[in-house]
């Protein structure tokens, strides 16, 4: 098979943008290099757009949006089953442009990374079977109907599993589309592009300008004609995008960090509930908003935690991403290896007991964005490690007395994304997940469900994802008195 890269050159995708159903240059010439995070070394360099490809995008989405709002459901459901059916069927090209572009196991690439970003797809065409767009309360019509034309902005850790989550509900809504993909890990975005265009979309309808922030994120939350915005990213982005969005009064959606608790019940089989939770935390080498990176634990199962927990992180194998044998590769760019690498010394330096791991690289690896995946016990909750999000495999294991105790603790945060909670009573877990201030709670590790919605409370964002309350997001609401 064509490597991924190889075949975008030699389309020349990587020069240019996706705009107005063709793929055209961009207004300048700004590249930016793609780097291959196990190797630290440049593999392609793609075009950067400006604000004036972010005019252009803007007028074709704005062009193409009373044509792609008057499709009916159903046909809007074909386009996006022809986009699912291309997704799997270009699945190994999808998992090799992820694990290159930011570093993922090609094992977890193409177990989770593409396959997840499908099921979005199809959950967005299913709902289009049933989903009410009209209702009738009286001799009032409620009328949901598209907002228009929407910004999206993806990021790098999930970069394909991001886009079709914000797609997906957006064309199945029926608005239309620019997106600005994560600069830092493009190449699963120009593949999704082709997608989009094989799948026969209207011109317009889909738009894709690649960019970094100050050039293309501020312009498309800033422009006038957009109606709306939704960012996955930091706070600190889904502040800046908020406050340049605010000038046209455009709805804003933002999912934001995360800082997640897992908390261990006193009577939680640890045997059931460590090692996962482990395993969780370290999902994407820890590189997700949702990570449960605190684990809060009863202080007299502590000993028993660290040793199931570090037993856990031996088992894992850190390499070279396309290497079949490894289950975690490096961290995907310079700034987070760096990130990582500073709170491991922070945690070092407050005081928390350092079970497994620490800084350095894993031995045998001495380039490359390595890290050691590491476990810090007795961690207190004011701890810097505690307290910020630090986007790596990094796990803090919290003691505490009480279950109410454990309560206050999960929710001694800024954010509230994410939660799990273990626990052999089931209406107990229930009450403890009732109480945590989050906008998603797992219960005993349970399947990924992507109906679920999902997003946060406080800094962690507004708005939800992710089946029918994804779709919604997209859609304004109108009511039509003496309708009948």
């Amino acid at each position: 098979m064509t490597s991924p890269i190889a075949h975008l050159n030699n389309a020349g995708r990587l020069d240019r943008m996706f705009i107005d159903g063709e793929w055209t240059l961009p207004e300048r010439s700004t590249r930016s290099a793609v780097v291959d995070p196990s190797t630290e070394e440049s593999v392609a360099e793609i075009a950067l757009g400006s604000s004036a490809d972010v005019d252009t995008a803007v007028a074709a989405a704005r062009r193409a949006f009373a044509g792609w709002a008057a499709t009916s459901p159903e046909s809007r459901a074909q386009f996006l089953d022809r986009v699912h059916a291309l997704i799997l069927e270009r699945a190994e090209w999808f998992a090799q442009a992820i694990s290159l572009e930011m570093g993922a196991a090609i094992g977890y690439a193409r177990s989770a990374q593409v396959p997840l970003a499908a099921e979005h797809i199809r959950v967005a065409r299913d709902n289009l079977a049933t989903y009410p767009f009209i209702t009738h309360r009286g001799t009032t019509a409620i009328l949901r109907e598209p907002i228009g034309v929407c910004g999206l902005i993806t990021p790098w850790n999930w970069p394909l599993y991001q886009i079709t989550a914000k797609v997906g509900a957006a064309l199945a809504a029926g608005c239309t589309i620019v997106l600005k993909p994560s600069e830092l890990s493009p190449l699963s975005a120009l593949l999704f592009a082709e997608v989009v265009q094989d799948a026969g979309f209207p011109p317009g309808v889909f738009n894709l300008v690649n960019g970094d922030g100050p050039g293309v994120g501020a312009a498309l939350s800033a422009h006038p004609e957009v109606d709306m915005i939704s960012l996955t990213g930091s706070t600190r982005a889904g502040v800046l995008v908020s406050q340049a969005a605010a000038p046209t009064v455009k709805r804003v959606a933002l999912e934001l960090g995360g800082k997640s608790p897992n908390v261990i019940l006193p009577d939680a089989n640890l045997a059931r509930a460590v090692a996962p939770g482990v395993a969780a935390a370290f999902r994407n080498l820890g590189q997700s908003c949702s990570a449960p990176t605190r684990m809060i634990v009863p202080r007299r199962h502590l000993r028993e935690v660290e040793r199931l927990a570090s037993e856990a992180v031996s088992g894992m194998v850190v390499g070279e991403p396309r290497a079949e044998a490894t289950t975690h590769g490096p961290v995907a760019n310079r700034a987070q290896f760096e990130r990582v690498r500073q709170m491991i010394d922070v945690g070092i330096g407050e005081g928390a007991r350092l079970v497994c791991g620490g800084a350095g690289r894993p031995e045998g690896l001495n380039r490359g964005f390595y890290v050691r995946p590491t476990v810090f016990s007795e961690v207190q909750s004011g701890m810097r490690i505690a307290q910020e999000e630090i986007f790596g495999p990094v796990l803090c294991v919290i003691p505490y007395d009480t279950v109410d105790e454990a309560v206050a603790i999960a929710n001694d945060t800024v954010y509230g994304l994410g939660a799990h909670v273990q626990g052999e009573d089931l209406e107990a877990a229930r009450a403890v997940a009732a109480r945590i201030r989050s906008g998603q709670v797992h219960i005993n590790y349970p399947a990924w469900d992507p109906n679920a919605p999902f997003g946060g409370y406080k800094r962690s964002g507004n708005g939800r994802e992710y089946g029918i309350e994804g779709m919604e997001e997209y859609l304004e609401t109108k009511s039509v008195l003496g309708f009948s």
